[in-house]
């Protein structure tokens, strides 16, 4: 039986920049919340990312909104065309500071075409705060961590 491909090499200080890279080739990540005791999983679309912060649109009438507000633990999940990983494990928050939020509006077009106004009742924007990333690249089957700021971005 054969074994896994050969890894491409990098070093530790490479760790950073390419769970960057990852994520901007992957664009869509997994979001992981827990429904009772039933975890889900779906995609979802970023409309910002600062560092290893991540922010994402959702309706307010979807079943992750009250999954989130139960259990704000959650872990992003990107895997790019090579199969590079990363995981984003953190705690989820509703973002209300208005000039954040003006911002990913003038931001994201599909925002605007689809939600019309900043101020739709139904929109809400998620941050994840961090707490911990790790990165795999393809089949290596090891993950390295990404040493994050204390800010946690």
């Amino acid at each position: 039986m054969a074994g896994p491909p050969p890894s491409r090499p990098f070093t530790p200080d490479e760790v950073p920049t390419l769970a960057q890279e990852t994520m901007r080739k992957a664009k869509f990540p997994m979001v992981a919340t827990i429904d009772g005791d039933q975890p889900r999983v779906r995609p979802v679309s970023t409309v910002r990312v600062d560092g290893f912060t991540v922010y994402f649109a959702n309706l307010k009438r979807y079943g992750k909104t009250a999954e989130i507000k139960a259990n704000p633990k959650t872990e992003l999940c990107y895997m790019d065309e090579e199969h590079d990983q990363v995981r984003i494990t953190g705690v989820v928050e509703e973002v209300t500071d208005r000039a954040l939020l003006d911002a990913i509006w003038a931001s994201n077009p599909l925002l605007r075409r689809y939600l019309g106004s900043p101020d739709n009742p139904d929109m809400v924007i998620y941050r994840v705060r961090p707490t911990r990333v790790r990165f795999m690249r393809e089949w290596a089957l090891d993950y390295h961590e990404v040493a994050l700021p204390e800010s946690g971005a």
